[in-house]
This record gives C-alpha cells, sequence and structure tokens, in this order.
C-alpha cells in the first residue's frame, strides 16, 4: 500500500500542473455529463412545464432513468474508447518530441489493450451494419498503429500489420458489401453508399504517420471537434428516448349505462390504490381516480420508421448485428385502447 502511494505521488509530481489542470476539469465534467442528459430528458418530456418536472421527478426511477441512458447510449462508449485511441497512436507514432503533456497521449497510454479489444467486441454487437464498415477501419487502423509504435525494428511486422491487413480487410469487405452498395446507388441513397463504400479503403491510409509539424494539430483538433459535437448528437438522441411506460387507461366519468368511455394514453407517472397519474403527448396531467378505471393496457412505443431501403445479404443497413441475431417476435394485433379507442366499441 505504501509503495502504491508514493508511486501515486511520484507520478502527480512528473505530470505538468497544465494536464493535472485538465485531469482535473476532465473528472468535473464526465460525472456531469450523464446527470445533465437525465435533467433534459425529463425537462423535455414535461414539455418545459417546471410543475410537471417536478411532479414526474418525484415518482421516476433513478434506476430506470439510468437504465434508460445506457441502453440508449450504449454504443457511445466503443465510439470514443476507439477514435481516442486511434489519434493517440497516431500522435505515437508522428510526433518526434515527447508528448508528456499532451492529455490525448496521456490517455491512450493508460488505456490497456483489453479495453480496446471490449470496445470492439460491443461495437460489433451495438452498431448498426451501415457503421459496421468504419468500425473495421478503426479497428485495423489502430492495429496497424500499435504494432508500428510498439515494433519499429521489425519491417516485415510492420508491413503485415500496416499494409496486407487493411488490404486483405477492405477487400473481404467489399466481396461482402457488394450488393449492399449496388443496392444503395440504385435506390438513390448516397449516405448510406458512402457508410458502405469509403471506410474499408480509408484504412489503408490512415496506418502510418502524419508529418511530425502537424501530428498535435491534426490529433488534437479532431478530438477537440469530437468533443465538440459528440454531447449533441447525443442530447438529440437521447431527448427522445422512453423513459416512463406508456399506458393506456379507458376511463367511465360517469358510469351510465348509456355513456361512452374516454381513452387516456399517456405515459404513466404513478398509481397507487386510490388514483392513477399519466402524462399524455401534449404536457397534460391527468388525476384518474381507480374507480372510474374500466380498464388498462401497457402500450409499446412506436417503432422507428426506416429511412433505408437497403439490405445486406438479409441483413437490414439500420439493423445492429445483436437485433439480427436475436429472434424476431411474433407481431401481435394493435390493442384499439393505444389507438385512443374502446376496448369495446358501442
Amino acid at each position: 500500500m505504501a509503495l502504491g502511494v508514493a508511486g501515486a505521488g511520484v507520478m502527480s509530481e512528473e505530470t505538468p500542473a497544465p494536464v493535472r489542470a485538465q485531469q482535473q476539469w476532465l473528472l468535473t465534467l464526465l460525472p456531469a455529463f450523464p446527470l445533465l442528459l437525465l435533467v433534459l430528458r425529463v425537462w423535455y418530456l414535461s414539455r418545459q412545464n417546471l410543475s410537471t418536472m417536478l411532479l414526474v421527478v418525484q415518482h421516476i426511477s433513478p434506476l430506470g432513468l439510468t437504465s434508460a441512458l445506457l441502453i440508449t447510449l450504449v454504443w457511445v462508449v466503443p465510439a470514443v474508447i476507439l477514435v481516442l485511441r486511434l489519434l493517440g497512436a497516431l500522435l505515437a507514432v508522428s510526433a518526434t518530441t515527447d508528448q508528456s503533456a499532451s492529455l490525448l497521449a496521456r490517455i491512450t497510454r493508460w488505456m490497456p489493450d483489453w479495453v480496446v479489444a471490449l470496445a470492439v467486441g460491443l461495437a460489433v454487437l451495438t452498431w448498426q451494419l451501415r457503421f459496421l464498415p468504419t468500425l473495421l477501419m478503426l479497428t485495423v487502423a489502430i492495429i496497424g498503429l500499435v504494432v508500428r509504435q510498439r515494433y519499429p525494428g521489425h519491417r516485415a511486422v510492420r508491413v503485415v500489420a500496416g499494409v496486407a491487413l487493411p488490404v486483405g480487410s477492405a477487400v473481404a469487405a467489399y466481396v461482402w458489401l457488394a450488393p449492399g452498395i449496388a443496392a444503395a446507388v440504385n435506390a438513390g441513397e448516397g449516405v448510406t453508399a458512402l457508410l458502405l463504400l469509403l471506410p474499408p479503403a480509408s484504412a489503408v491510409f490512415l496506418t502510418g504517420p502524419v508529418p511530425p509539424r502537424s501530428a498535435r494539430l491534426v490529433t488534437h483538433w479532431a478530438a477537440f471537434a469530437g468533443a465538440l459535437v459528440a454531447p449533441v448528437v447525443v442530447g438529440a438522441i437521447f431527448l427522445r428516448a422512453p423513459i416512463l411506460p406508456v399506458q393506456a387507461v379507458e376511463v367511465d366519468p360517469d358510469p351510465r349505462p348509456d355513456n361512452r368511455p374516454v381513452v387516456l394514453r399517456g405515459h404513466l407517472i404513478s398509481t397507487d390504490d386510490r388514483m392513477t397519474t399519466l402524462l399524455d403527448g401534449r404536457g397534460t396531467v391527468h388525476f384518474v381516480r381507480n374507480d372510474q378505471v374500466v380498464s388498462r393496457v401497457l402500450c409499446p412505443e412506436p417503432e422507428q420508421v426506416p429511412t433505408s431501403r437497403v439490405d445486406v445479404r438479409d441483413w437490414h443497413v439500420e439493423r445492429t448485428a445483436l437485433e439480427w441475431l436475436v429472434p424476431t417476435p411474433e407481431p401481435v394485433p394493435a390493442d384499439p385502447r393505444c389507438q385512443g379507442r374502446p376496448a369495446q366499441a358501442p
């Protein structure tokens, strides 16, 4: 224990003051960003009404919020790890001066290989098919750069990892992706075609160094641009993630034989032995007495409408490997109450 503390003290003393300041800011902002996302999600769900937001926060489960955040943004973790590792390795093989003051270099130097391997495995399962060529590009480029960094005197090893592996991977990828690339071009989906076509070939140009004078500029500005864009993309996606169950409640406000029940559909805030509280799509909160409830049903979240018509060997480009491997549930008839109609029409 004493040796560990002493080692930590030496590392702290050797760390330059600007780097220590950057690390302190980073450690401060990392926990704050997920918390800010959760608050913004509740604020968005409440239609920017403070009273409604406080009511939702009072009854919402922190575990449910955290689970929704993790499930929705699980793909972000491998993306951040792989991009940082790529930029750090590119800086290491390109710069001719000491980069100990670079926060990017220090982060990637401390990153174990098994973390990168786990990130690749997680990305394979959670990234959509159209982004898997980008994953191949990042993985091959990282391997080539790390081999060049660790084995500078082994030319044969460097040629295999930096030339043969990228070229072979690109050829294999194009053989498998060819039907999808042709389908995307025929359908006029230029973005999908570029996502399938460009990354495998680009890996060949990412396994070598950049000019030493521009190494720090290229890597740090790329990391800075990613740090600016990523929160916007992550926030836009998470603001539409479901955090409360959607329920349809059939209400009989005046239980008379000739009275038609009313169906309220919205997010279930809370329910107890006396009252059910719902938040509808317009941000209105409904308090329904349980003795007025005729029936209730849990409604599924609306499925995202596909934006692409391209398949690659019976695999839709917007589906992940996890969705492709898991058996598709059998379709069930839509419940009329989830569409705003009573269960039994009068």
